[in-house]
């Protein structure tokens, strides 16, 4: 079983990696996550920090260590960035970002979650957050949201719904194909964001992808998650929508690495077979991020010179 994990490892694509340099208490940092990635044979890691934008590490890593792993990377609409600030956007993008995620730990509704437990906790205190939401009190998307979509349109660019909750994520999301965005995508739907599995099947239909956490399994809240919640959350969205990311990389849980192969053993134990396993934890993630249109590009590029 544990070569089977190993070769079904190979390719995958992780979206969600929480490596450092950071404010938050981390287990990796980029360059060991890298490392771990190349040896497991993933093809792209997506670093994420909710403070800051990995762009320009990732593409200074990119010149000093040139590897086989692809190194991807966002920009986070916190109040750090500016809240949803287009210039911080369009800088990273500038830089080569391709995703976009809407407020995470400025977000009201993970401040209203982080109320009695800290969710996100940093290794020093920090100024407290300012609450962010994406719509007015009527519901309606705030106008400061549009100029963002547009670039993420523009730069066929993949939004992240963050931590939103999902009554905020619906407006977004419409608006969002409106003006013509087709690469969505929710984090952790059942965790922090308050969709059922109607809504996931709803956010499947209109052509999003839903990314579950292996932390959710295999990290210290592991034990509140078992093997028929992760069935439900594959079955709500279906195969061809479900992304598996580690969202590891935290002082106390398993590297990322290690956190794909405990849920690549959970998905063996479901009964699904290779090529299910492969879409979850890499195919889906390429058609999402256009990474074939992009190695066709580069190719087409390559022989043309």
């Amino acid at each position: 079983m544990s070569d089977r994990i190993t070769e079904l490892l190979k390719g995958a694509i992780d979206l969600h990696c929480h490596s450092g340099p950071s404010v938050m208490p981390r287990r990796l940092n980029h360059v060991e996550a890298i490392r771990e990635g190349e040896a497991a044979g993933l093809r792209a890691i997506l670093f994420k920090d909710h403070y800051y934008s990995v762009t320009p590490v990732a593409a200074l890593l990119d010149e000093i260590m040139p590897g086989k792993v692809r190194l991807l990377t966002g920009v986070p609409c916190n109040n750090t960035t500016g809240g949803l600030n287009p210039y911080a956007v369009e800088h990273g993008f500038k830089l080569g970002a391709r995703l976009v995620w809407m407020p995470t730990f400025s977000a009201a509704n993970h401040i209203r979650h982080s109320h009695r437990k800290q969710f996100l906790p940093t290794k020093e205190k920090m100024l407290e957050p300012t609450m962010l939401t994406v719509i007015d009190d009527r519901g309606r998307l705030k106008e400061e949201v549009l100029p963002i979509l547009d670039l993420i349109a523009e730069y066929d660019a993949i939004l992240s719904a963050g931590h939103l909750h999902i009554s905020e994520i619906w407006p977004l999301f419409i608006e969002a194909k409106a003006r013509g965005i087709t690469r969505l995508l929710v984090n952790h739907p059942t965790f922090l964001i308050g969709c059922t599995p109607p809504d996931m099947a709803e956010l499947a239909k209109m052509g999003a992808y839903l990314e579950h956490s292996c932390c959710m399994w295999a990290g210290v809240q592991g034990k509140n998650y078992s093997h028929d919640s992760l069935q439900m959350c594959i079955q709500a969205g279906g195969v061809p929508h479900t992304i598996i990311g580690s969202d590891l990389g935290q002082v106390g849980n398993p590297t990322p690495v290690e956190g794909l192969r405990y849920v690549i053993q959970m998905l063996i134990d479901l009964g699904y077979d290779d090529a299910d396993i492969r879409a979850m934890i890499g195919g889906n993630a390429a058609q999402l991020i256009g990474m074939e249109e992009a190695d066709a590009e580069r190719l087409a590029h390559t022989v043309t010179a």
